[in-house]
């Protein structure tokens, strides 16, 4: 199996299935002298842990990070940064009646006619449980990309959006609420809104948005490497994500080039923003902001008709322990995976000079 590793100086290759004995990775390139916090690693693996609250999958797992190189008296020693994720709470056995048939929108079809050979339990390698070991790595990513921020927040479920400027929404609030909302008055609903659906037996989709600050001007590269393609490849590649969108997106399309361009001010900075904070594929200084738009959880809890391995139509109801909606849990892994980027670019620029 191709596909495992991410980045190209500041590399992130991962192992481990859903319902294996671990989780876990290595990453490549990180500088040494990095001074490591494992308290804050681990903040950030909370964050995204299963069972974290009443909206989010019941499956109890600590999620603690044990590091076996790379790291040596609370700094990075510039060797690979091997680590493991253990899983204790597995129950293969909610995933017996998928063993010989398909759920439907999941990977297990496509998986088996590729491989000639899954494991059923969980989703295995497709499982998003795999995402534990981006969390690990962005996370050591931050702590080397220290004066740059990632504030992630789920800006729609469903049909109930945040429509106020990420300016104007006060971050602080992203941690106080299950939802991961910075809008107290909108987590409520979406709250409210997501354990109706989990009793209707059902999901629902949503939107995360990802603002990133204080970036150099100059990382990526105005042909095929350009920032936002592999901050777009980098979103892309999480689990259930169906669409990503940069600075005005696809709002943009419908404005003149007199309304969408951004004015310059004497310092080089824009008096607007449409951009994204890139422009030709690098970075301008502006703040680079960003959605992601997760579909609901494939798993649900109701009936469905699918196929089984010999294409017979049979009957499949939802088991198991699953997220009635994915977004509150993504927000750390989005944070991740745009530290991932940001990390790696940074290299390459330094690299260059």
């Amino acid at each position: 199996m191709a596909g495992n590793s991410f980045g190209t100086l500041f590399k992130l290759s991962t192992f481990g299935e859903s319902h294996g004995e671990a989780l876990g990775g290595v990453i490549d390139g990180c500088p040494a002298g990095i001074s490591i916090d494992l308290n804050a690693i681990q903040f950030e693996m909370d964050r995204r842990k299963p069972g974290q609250s009443a909206i989010v999958t019941q499956r109890k797992e600590p999620d603690e990070v044990r590091f076996l190189s790379g790291i040596f008296e609370g700094k990075t020693t510039g060797v690979p940064i091997g680590f493991i994720i253990e899983n204790t709470n597995q129950k293969s056995h909610d995933y017996s009646h998928i063993k010989d048939s398909y759920r439907p929108s999941h990977a297990d079809y496509v998986y088996e006619k590729k491989y000639g050979h899954r494991d059923y339990r969980g989703g295995g390698r497709s499982s998003a449980r795999e995402t534990a070991s981006r969390v690990v790595a962005g996370a050591i990513a931050k702590q080397f990309l220290k004066d740059i921020s990632f504030q992630a927040y789920v800006s729609a479920v469903g049909p109930i959006e945040v429509k106020t400027p990420y300016q104007d929404l006060d971050f602080s609030e992203i941690e106080k609420n299950a939802v991961r909302c910075p809008d107290p008055k909108k987590a409520a609903e979406m709250e409210a809104y997501i354990k109706d659906i989990r009793k209707e037996g059902d999901t629902v989709g949503g939107v995360v948005t990802c603002v990133i600050q204080n970036v150099p001007i100059g990382l990526g590269e105005p042909a095929f490497d350009k920032l936002h393609a592999e901050l777009g490849k980098a979103m892309l590649s999480i689990n259930a994500v169906k669409g990503f969108e940069y600075g005005s997106g696809f709002a943009g399309a419908r404005m003149k080039g007199s309304q969408h361009n951004d004015l310059y001010n004497p310092d080089g900075s824009t008096q607007t923003n449409h951009s994204g904070g890139i422009q030709g594929g690098i970075s301008n200084g502006m703040d680079i902001y960003f959605t992601v738009a997760f579909k609901p959880v494939a798993t649900i809890m109701q009936s469905q008709p699918t196929i089984d391995k010999d294409g017979n139509i049979v009957e499949m109801h939802g088991k198991g322990r699953h997220d009635p909606c994915v977004v509150p849990r993504a927000v750390p892994i989005v944070e991740a995976m745009a530290a991932l980027v940001i990390a790696d670019y940074l290299l390459i620029q330094k690299a260059y000079k």
